[in-house]
């Protein structure tokens, strides 16, 4: 088949690569965002250009010489591998078989750009990734393929997306264009009644309340490692946690405990968290016990929301 790869970062690049490398499906252009001034170029571009494909960076979808640009290249199918500018329907239905589009949950859960992040923090054992027909609604299409992956009680969010929904999510494409190449598409609906939808999850939504449960705080922590980084203040300073782990105990939330060879215990309600790794603002991560000493940190000082 003639395959438009639509893309970035990463992720888009491994799907592209992928789909050049068993050679059946030709590779007739690559779409990926626009540069940014004074950032290095997208991995999707470079890839591209190394492979000396047909490169497209259109600001937006909505104009005439784009669209047609787009019809000239005869396309069979367009695969969109991790994309966050909007594509309309009329881009969308270029290429003869229309489009497929990957997004990392299960839809329809967790609609929106932060997906693995808030399954993560809502406390879920389960996500996974789905390829589904795209509209002009935030995640709403039709699905044509699933697959689900557990989370672990102690996995963070580099575990689940670089651990399973990247690796698997990028061998499913090949699995996608199998289904268009033998006629075995399928349509499954989504139920509206179960559908969320959340936002990015940023510095705002990673800010941690040490009053709320120790289940609370860890899932926020471990759902935002590495990014955006849970976080906290000490003295007026923020300070990010990335490594920790959950244990028992009482006292007065936000109060170290203790500090040792394992990290920084910190109370929550209900139980503690055993900070090991963390940065302070403008420095490097770094063991939670090294900065405890060069903080000057000691058992009882506080750590406020």
């Amino acid at each position: 088949m003639r395959v438009i790869v639509m893309g970035q970062q990463v992720f888009g690049k491994a799907a592209l690569e992928k789909i050049l490398e068993p050679g059946v499906d030709e590779v007739v252009a690559v779409y990926t965002a626009p540069d940014k001034e004074g950032k290095p170029a997208d991995p999707m571009k470079q890839a591209a250009i190394n492979h000396k494909l047909a490169l497209y960076q259109p600001a937006n979808f909505k104009d005439d010489a784009v669209l047609d640009e787009m019809r000239a290249l005869n396309a069979d199918v367009m695969i969109m591998a991790f994309v966050t500018v909007f594509v309309p329907e009329a881009a969308r239905d270029i290429p003869k078989m229309g489009s497929i589009c990957f997004h990392p949950s299960l839809l329809p859960l967790h609609r929106g750009p932060s997906a693995i992040n808030w399954s993560i923090i809502w406390g879920e054992t389960k996500t996974g990734l789905c390829w589904f027909y795209p509209t002009d609604g935030l995640d709403e299409g039709e699905i044509l393929l699933m697959k689900e992956v557990e989370i672990g009680p102690d996995d963070t969010l580099g575990d689940v997306y670089f651990k399973k929904i990247f690796p698997l999510g990028v061998d499913s494409t090949l699995e996608v264009l199998d289904m268009y190449r033998g006629n075995k598409l399928v349509r499954i609906g989504q139920d509206e009644t179960k559908a969320t939808y959340e936002s990015w999850c940023r510095k705002k939504e990673s800010q941690i309340d040490w009053s709320k449960p120790v289940a609370d705080v860890y899932n926020l922590i471990r759902g935002t490692n590495p990014q955006p980084g849970a976080w906290t203040t000490i003295g007026g300073e923020e300070l990010q946690i990335f490594d920790a782990r959950k244990t028992d105990g009482a006292g007065t939330p936000g109060d170290v405990v203790s500090i040792g060879d394992d990290g920084v215990v910190v109370q929550a309600d209900g139980g503690r968290i055993i900070v090991k790794r963390v940065r302070a603002k403008g420095g490097d991560k770094i063991p939670a016990g090294q900065w405890a000493a060069g903080a000057d940190i000691k058992p009882g000082s506080k750590l406020s929301n």
